[in-house]
């Protein structure tokens, strides 16, 4: 877990320690012209999405038969968030835990729909990069094409051999009658019925509609962040779909995209005519704004949720 840590740093180091000292005045300045109104209606419109996707939990957990509090869910939320920017992907585990202690609601059956929100979250990720494809598909086409393996056989063969252990460990697992395999058949259960409770929810309508409206407010919030400074002022559609994309890979690719968000936001920017210095300034903006953002609202969480589930301040 320490490698994503030190990949950031490292790029952290390396696009500062190329700066002339020409471009760090020049970045300077455009930290001292920000104009604060635009990041405050970005962090806003990113804040809506957090709420909405504790409200769309509660979707996949009533077929389960359970109704979380609100407040259970937007605290636990957080808290993943907040912990994820230190152990990567440890704060799933947390919010599964949080929800389970809170909530009573077993672990594995909560562990199981926050898989089913990451397998949807991919599948929204994969339209908008679709829609990115579709603004700009010369110039990303081409930056793509450079990443492919030299050798595709090379790459075939590997993904075999890999298909072929877990088909092997799946038959494993499924037959043995060991205590550990058998405790891995009810964990894979629970995971299962959480997965399963989309398909299985009643208010699938609603459930699409905060989906989206989460997706959106994603994209909202680099477009309008994308206003604080004057010369990402005027970016086009496919620029800030593009641009929203990087920045959330770059986030999956170190801890909240340390390192990797200004970097990736940099370089994409400069490829639709942003200059180098004001489109690092505004990678470091939009990663700051979240970053404090999490760090906020996950440090109230962490406080604050012990608080709200003793009984004197549970209303009946």
């Amino acid at each position: 877990m320490i490698l994503p840590i030190l990949l950031g740093v490292f790029l952290i180091w390396w696009s500062l320690s190329s700066l002339t000292p020409m471009d760090k005045e020049e970045i300077k300045k455009s930290f001292e012209n920000v104009h604060y109104f635009w990041i405050f209606i970005s962090l806003f419109l990113g804040l809506l999405s957090h709420l909405s996707r504790a409200y769309r939990w509660k979707f996949l957990l009533e077929p389960l038969g359970y109704k979380p509090k609100f407040l259970n869910s937007v605290f636990t939320i957080f808290t993943a968030y907040l912990i994820n920017l230190f152990l990567p992907r440890a704060g799933e585990i947390a919010r599964a835990t949080g929800i389970s202690k809170y909530e009573a609601i077993p672990f594995e059956k909560a562990f199981g729909t926050i898989v089913a929100e990451r397998i949807i979250d991919v599948i929204m990720l994969l339209l908008i990069v679709m829609m990115a494809f579709f603004y700009q598909f010369d110039l990303l086409a081409d930056l793509v094409l450079q990443k492919l393996p030299k050798n595709p056989f090379t790459s075939f063969l590997i993904l075999l051999i890999f298909a072929v252990f877990l088909y092997w460990m799946y038959r494993l697992i499924k037959k043995s009658e060991r205590r550990l395999f058998i405790k891995i058949r009810h964990f894979a259960k629970g995971l299962l019925d959480g997965i399963k409770s989309v398909l299985a929810m009643k208010k699938r309508r609603f459930f699409i509609a905060h989906t989206i409206f989460i997706w959106l407010m994603y994209l909202l919030m680099f477009y309008t962040a994308s206003f604080s400074l004057q010369e990402t002022a005027h970016l086009s559609v496919g620029a800030v779909i593009s641009g929203f994309v990087v920045g959330a890979l770059s986030i999956a690719t170190t801890n909240g995209g340390l390192g990797t968000y200004p970097v990736g936001v940099q370089r994409l920017l400069h490829l639709y005519g942003i200059a180098l210095n004001p489109a690092l300034a505004f990678g470091w903006i939009m990663w700051s704004a979240q970053t404090f953002m999490i760090l906020l609202f996950g440090g109230l969480s962490l406080l604050f949720i012990p608080l709200y589930n003793r009984k004197f301040f549970q209303l009946q």
